[in-house]
């Protein structure tokens, strides 16, 4: 992936060394619903937080300012660069359609921080979108996390994650969010992790027609070898693997994002397509 030298937004705000460290709240006002990446398992929350731990980052020193390392450096910059990708091509597919696109902020931050409308943001959940307060949340430490825990190795498996953040921004802006948000209480619970788990493939599918236009639209670029490496980011956070690894088995009722062959299937078809009319998940019967 070649992306030194590109484009930056500068839409970032760095609350790094601000941390809470207060949990998560999954049901914010009007009924929100935080949407992460691939954490909420089934599982009790607060045994997630046991097991996972920090990575090291950077420290706060005396006069209270944080001090990042050169590997934080540069994985804010590449945040930066991935951002700004997203804002040029979903800014051209929305022009196209004669619409404006409104840009999401990135929020980097260290274990916890407030959101607006979602509660209280914890990293140990995962990177994750609030329609609330339209903005994308991420630890950098997550990058680590991806690697060593997942096996998802690249530069190229954040920046899909970053981009499945801001393919709920797109659900966002389309209604799909509040249309999904207003059926939750309504519904069953093993109804709504059908619910969920379409949702987040299709923030799978928008991440994939990014990728298909990544080359055409911005000045990053990209090879096939990284979509691979997209994939195989979508498959680690599969429920079924994350599931197998934590448990040694998994139970699809209780999926809530979509298996490992789901999620690189609608990743791949945005990528192959580029066709917004492509991505109804909701319509899949095989999803049904």
């Amino acid at each position: 992936m070649k992306w030194q030298g590109g484009r930056r937004g500068g839409n970032i705000e760095d609350r790094r060394g601000m941390s809470g460290g207060q949990k998560l709240t999954l049901g914010g006002i009007g009924g929100v619903i935080v949407l992460i990446i691939g954490f909420l398992m089934g599982g009790d929350p607060n045994d997630l937080l046991n097991q996972m731990g920090q990575s090291q980052q950077g420290s706060v020193n005396e006069q209270g300012e944080y001090q990042s390392t050169p590997e934080e450096d540069k994985l804010m910059d590449f945040a930066d660069v991935v951002l700004a990708s997203t804002d040029d091509v979903w800014t051209k597919i929305f022009q196209e359609n004669g619409k404006s696109y409104p840009k999401p902020t990135m929020v980097i931050y260290t274990e916890g921080t407030q959101t607006e409308g979602c509660g209280m943001g914890q990293s140990a959940f995962g990177p994750f979108y609030c329609p609330g307060d339209q903005k994308v949340y991420l630890d950098l430490s997550f990058n680590r996390e991806l690697a060593q825990k997942y096996g998802a190795k690249g530069e190229f498996a954040l920046a899909y994650v970053i981009a499945h953040e801001v393919g709920h921004h797109i659900q966002n802006i389309f209604g799909v969010l509040s249309q999904t948000n207003s059926l939750r209480s309504k519904l069953s619970e093993r109804e709504n992790n059908k619910i969920s788990v379409m949702t987040e493939l299709q923030a799978d599918f928008y991440a994939g027609v990014w990728a298909h236009y990544l080359n055409k639209s911005t000045d990053v670029e990209i090879t096939y070898d990284d979509i691979v490496e997209g994939m195989r980011a979508a498959a680690a956070v599969g429920d079924d693997h994350i599931q197998e690894q934590a448990y040694g088995q998994s139970n699809p009722e209780s999926f809530t994002h979509g298996s490992s062959e789901q999620r690189m299937y609608w990743f791949k078809k945005g990528y192959e397509t580029g066709d917004l009319n492509a991505g109804n998940t909701f319509d899949d019967p095989s999803l049904q």
